[in-house]
């Protein structure tokens, strides 16, 4: 399962509701202010492993767009829309939290 997330932790707890019940084929996708949670600032355990585990993806263009580039937390993987897109179809279900 895809679970994307739109919500800056500054702003919702969506991911950490996500991450409360994600299970361990399920891969998470930042985009939009979600992806400030992928700053190397945030700190969450979870989300770094999940991360290590090659689980985490932020849309590239949201990253730029918030000049986040430089500090993104190690292993978080960059996508474009046609990534967006492969994830989606490669998951097949989606839950949006927002």
């Amino acid at each position: 399962m895809l679970h994307t997330v739109n919500k800056s932790s500054f702003e919702r707890n969506s991911l950490q509701s996500c991450l409360d019940i994600i299970d361990e084929k399920s891969v998470i996708l930042l985009l939009e202010d979600g992806v400030i949670c992928a700053a190397d600032n945030t700190k969450s355990s979870m989300l770094a492993q999940l991360a290590a585990d090659g689980k985490v993806f932020a849309l590239k263009g949201d990253v730029e767009a918030r000049g986040i580039s430089a500090k993104l937390a190690e292993n978080i993987q960059l996508v474009d829309y046609s990534g967006f897109v492969d994830l989606v179809v490669e998951h097949g279900t989606a839950v949006s939290w927002l």
